[in-house]
């Protein structure tokens, strides 16, 4: 196990300098006006606009796959408590919940990716070419080490299965 903690820890240290040595006024500006895209506010209002819209299914399968992210993302936080990394170029008051791993954002992000893909109506493309940018932003806004990023991408497909078979099962 610690042969394999070492391996992540080498990992995430070498994403970062990479990340470090590359960083761009320009694409921190865009990363730092895509990031919040990934956010819980971001969250409500997408699910506001599903509503409003009236895409019942993929509000549906949104919002019950986010709720189980959620408390998947809070408990392992809450858990592992694991400091954010060296040289953030920005960093939010996570109200208790501030820690870097896992990346709430990336897997609410591939959420909605994984929602846009079962959907009729929703453009796939799109929604997970943004959904991939939010993820990477993480790391090179140096909020999330790429591990904490992986890991949430993980959530993220985790709690889209669970929550579609969830709807499934109550769907009688």
């Amino acid at each position: 196990m610690t042969a394999v903690v070492d391996a992540v820890v080498a990992l995430d240290r070498a994403a970062l300098e990479v990340t470090l040595a590359a960083r761009h006024p320009a694409v921190t500006k865009v990363m730092t006006s895509v990031t919040g895209l990934g956010s819980a506010t971001a969250a409500l209002v997408f699910l506001g606009l599903a509503r409003l819209a009236g895409w019942r299914r993929e509000l549906r399968a949104t919002a019950a796959s986010l709720a189980i992210a959620g408390v998947v993302v809070g408990s392992l936080m809450l858990l592992v408590q694991r400091p954010f990394p060296p040289q953030p170029v920005c960093l939010t008051d996570g109200g208790g919940l501030a820690h870097s791993f896992p990346s709430g954002h990336a897997a609410a992000v591939t959420v909605y990716a994984l929602v846009a893909r079962e959907s009729p109506t929703l453009p796939f493309a799109p929604v997970a070419g943004l959904a991939a940018l939010i993820a990477v932003s993480r790391v090179y806004l140096g909020t999330h080490y790429l591990s904490d990023t992986l890991v949430g991408v993980g959530i993220g497909v985790g709690a889209f299965v669970a929550g579609t078979a969830l709807l499934r099962r109550v769907d009688v």
